[in-house]
């Protein structure tokens, strides 16, 4: 996994701050957007795990701390759910500027329903994640227990919420109050994945059921059976990732499995954009090459001299075992690493000259068995005998011919 951290302006011009999470091995296919639950941040342990196995499904995503909360800037006693969807909307903007427009929102507790919110304003966002969502954002009132008087009389209290001590302001108790979050579903008309758990202690399962009942097909529900409303347990936080890759591949456009055709067993296909990222067929099997970031490299697969190395080295361990099947001896495993450089050669008369440096593999083996000196010399001379070892030191010849597409 591969990640940037970013940082954007919302409408009130502070400065909110996120992390942009990138697949290993490729360029995002989509981007997503994922809205936390109240009061955490773009770093706790759920938010993390649903974002990296969307990663590994190909997608971009980012998470990032709601005003006031986490490494952003503003103060969370001044901030209201109004402010959390416009924070989002600030994100949507900030992607689609500088990167590409989101297609996908996920959205965990109370950031479900700003992403309902944000998913109706923003054009891009092509499907909608919800999580442990209320139906009501009046919901959230009731975590405030007897300080509501409070807040009312006096203007604003502090209120203990996950453990931790934040100022509410009576600002944003009319403003939850305000919100239609089932009527704006209604209206949605956007693919819709709600997922809750049947004990959730925090918001009860019957708001999925609202939440369900108000959104308009496509619409689709999970039961998170044993999760907690946080999915603390790394499990579910996983496994809600890779059911969302699963479930939004139907909604949004996903590029075709590349396809390199050609009568010959290997091929390579780059275009021009990708600088060094090739695209590889060799037999039945597809894979990426590449060369590291510090040549102007994605660093998504391995350098063909890597490549090379590695044909010797599968080689060289084929042989051996295949040999050592032969004679039935007990080879239990054995390893084959492998450098490669370009080196002067031993007796080289002019070593000053880079033109006299040789192509040089330096080849390390572990054998691992119940072996004998006798049978071990046998395995390293077997070793010299690899297909590949023979024809790296035999003559060879490249002919080359222009094909038309």
């Amino acid at each position: 996994m591969n990640y940037e951290k970013i940082s954007f302006t919302n409408a009130h011009g502070y400065e909110l701050s996120g992390r942009l999470e990138l697949p290993a091995d490729r360029l995002p296919h989509n981007y997503a957007i994922f809205a936390h639950c109240f009061t955490c941040s773009k770093n706790f342990v759920a938010t993390r795990n649903i974002s990296r196995a969307l990663t590994t499904a190909g997608y971009g995503v980012l998470r990032f701390d709601f005003t006031g909360l986490g490494e952003s800037d503003g103060d969370f006693a001044d901030t209201n759910f109004s402010g959390n969807v416009e924070d989002l909307l600030a994100a949507i903007d900030f992607m689609s500027s500088s990167y590409e427009a989101p297609t996908l929102l996920i959205g965990h507790s109370l950031g479900g329903a700003a992403a309902i919110f944000a998913s109706a304003k923003a054009k891009s966002i092509k499907a909608l994640v919800t999580i442990g969502t209320p139906s009501d954002t009046k919901h959230v009132r009731g975590l405030f227990g007897d300080q509501i008087d409070a807040i009312r009389k006096n203007g604003e209290a502090t209120v203990e919420l996950s453990g931790r001590p934040f100022k509410i302001k009576e600002q944003f108790l009319d403003d939850i109050n305000e919100q239609m979050l089932t009527d704006t579903l209604n209206k949605l008309r956007k693919p819709i994945l709600i997922a809750h758990s049947p004990q959730d202690n925090t918001v009860g399962i019957q708001h999925a059921e609202k939440l369900y009942q108000s959104a308009i097909h496509p619409k689709s529900f999970i039961s998170l059976d044993g999760a907690d409303h946080l999915l603390m347990d790394t499990a579910d936080s996983k496994y809600m990732g890779e059911v969302i890759a699963g479930w939004v591949s139907r909604y949004i456009e996903l590029p075709a499995p590349t396809q390199l055709n050609s009568e010959h067993p290997v091929v390579a296909s780059l275009d021009q954009k990708q600088m060094f990222t090739t695209q590889v067929k060799a037999g039945k099997h597809y894979f990426t090459a590449d060369e590291p970031e510090d040549v102007g490299g994605k660093d998504f697969g391995p350098t063909p001299y890597e490549l090379m190395s590695s044909g010797l080295a599968t080689c060289t361990v084929m042989t051996m075992q295949m040999y050592a099947r032969r004679k039935e001896w007990p080879l239990d495993n054995v390893e084959c690493h492998v450098n490669y450089a370009k080196k002067h050669a031993a007796d080289c008369e002019q070593c000053e000259d880079d033109a006299s440096k040789i192509d040089t593999f330096e080849r390390y083996i572990q054998i691992n068995g119940d072996l004998d000196q006798k049978q071990l010399d046998k395995l390293m001379q077997i070793a010299d005998k690899c297909p590949v070892h023979r024809t790296l030191h035999s003559q060879t010849q490249v002919i080359t011919k222009l094909v038309q597409p």
